[in-house]
């Protein structure tokens, strides 16, 4: 036999030995927020998850399906995933809504975190890899205070524990004005005389009688909401992350402040190598709120029409753009999946098609691009992207 010849799944070298050849490897360049993102297994993704207070919305859901779909793609080509989808039950609001319907706060946060639960199981959204709760993370929060104290990022006051947070502001880009209006939004009491500066937030603060509470070298506390989510995903995914991924409206000051809280104590940046801030869904011509009450609940869309219906809603456009949800659009997905399974159904129409799809989703979660060409291929092409998407 001739040196060299192919023999079985290898090729005979000149030892006389079986050489097994390099296993082909596709050429796979992930795209996130118009950037290439090489990653290496495992890619590390935290998902700003839930306030457990009240019902699944549709805006809700378009953060936890994206970042489903997000690691579905990577996944896809042989990327190992991490995800972590922290659950705030420790919250001022949740504590209040507690209040009102007669419930201790961590009664109330396990009954909505149920029901968030039987909304993603639905619509097809695999479980995270970690779910921790911010109540079973308040050492790790005394923790990242402690390290903060100490290396003079944070200062205390009147049982209080405060970051220094004017870099998080110019780390956003943001004016004065605008943070402190953004800040005075999301509670995080500017005006607060106590603060050596109006940006400075929380990692510890004093409870009240109504609050939930655990005792401290500050005293009896709770944690600030931003030091619970840097605490959670430093806990489980250490000090960065591949991918931060919610809604827009958290870009500021939410993941502004947990990004600059971890840089500060581990002294790793940056904390996310890229952000993922899906775009707001608006119904009745505002954003879809719990506070403004236009919502559109999945629990009642998924009465009417399969869960793949609504995760082609969401999907089949561009994820950081925000956009009007009006009921004929759920029509619309709805024929739109039904023609893409019929494209399935059909025998491949040329070579390379499958491989065009996938190239669509890597470029930065091009879902429309991908429906589009496995529309127009059929075959394998439509059958992969309905399998990676989890429409069937």
């Amino acid at each position: 036999m001739t040196v060299g010849t192919e023999y079985s799944s290898g090729v005979i070298g000149r030892a006389g030995r079986v050489e097994r050849p390099e296993p082909r490897l596709r050429s796979a360049e992930f795209r996130l927020a118009g950037a290439a993102l090489p990653v290496v297994s495992p890619a590390r993704m935290y998902v700003c998850g839930i306030t457990p207070y009240d019902v699944t919305h549709l805006g809700h859901a378009a953060t936890f399906v994206w970042a489903d779909a997000a690691q579905a793609v990577l996944r896809s080509i042989g990327v190992h995933t991490v995800s972590c989808r922290n659950v705030t039950d420790v919250d001022d609001v949740l504590t209040a809504a507690a209040d009102a319907h007669g419930r201790h706060y961590d009664e109330h946060a396990v009954y909505q975190e149920f029901l968030f639960e039987q909304d993603m199981a639905a619509l097809r959204v695999a479980r995270p890899t970690h779910t921790p709760r911010a109540r079973h993370f308040v050492p790790q929060v005394r923790q990242l205070a402690a390290a903060l104290l100490a290396t003079g990022h944070a200062y205390q006051r009147d049982g209080s524990v405060y970051f220094r947070g004017r870099g998080a502001v110019a780390a956003a880009g943001l004016s004065g004005d605008l943070a402190v209006e953004l800040s005075a939004e999301f509670g995080d009491a500017p005006e607060d005389p106590a603060r050596e500066d109006p940006f400075d937030v929380p990692v510890w603060r004093p409870s009240t009688d109504r609050d939930p509470a655990w005792p401290s070298p500050w005293g009896w506390g709770r944690p600030g909401w931003h030091a619970e989510c840097a605490a959670m995903s430093m806990a489980t995914l250490g000090a960065g992350v591949d991918v931060l991924i919610g809604g827009q409206d958290l870009v500021f000051p939410h993941h502004a402040y947990q990004a600059a809280l971890v840089q500060a104590a581990s002294g790793v940046a940056p904390f996310a190598r890229r952000a993922m801030h899906v775009g707001a869904v608006h119904y009745q011509g505002r954003k879809m709120a719990k506070s403004t009450g236009n919502l559109v609940l999945i629990s009642d869309l998924l009465r009417s029409c399969p869960p793949a219906a609504v995760r082609m809603l969401l999907l089949n456009r561009p994820w950081g753009s925000g956009w009007e949800y009006h009921e004929a659009d759920l029509e619309a997905a709805s024929a739109d999946l039904e023609a893409l399974y019929v494209a399935a159904g059909r025998p491949n129409r040329s070579a390379g098609a499958a491989e065009a799809v996938t190239a669509a989703l890597l470029n930065d979660l091009d879902v429309p691009a991908a429906v589009a060409v496995a529309r127009q291929e059929g075959g394998d092409a439509a059958r992969g992207l309905v399998s990676v998407l989890a429409l069937s």
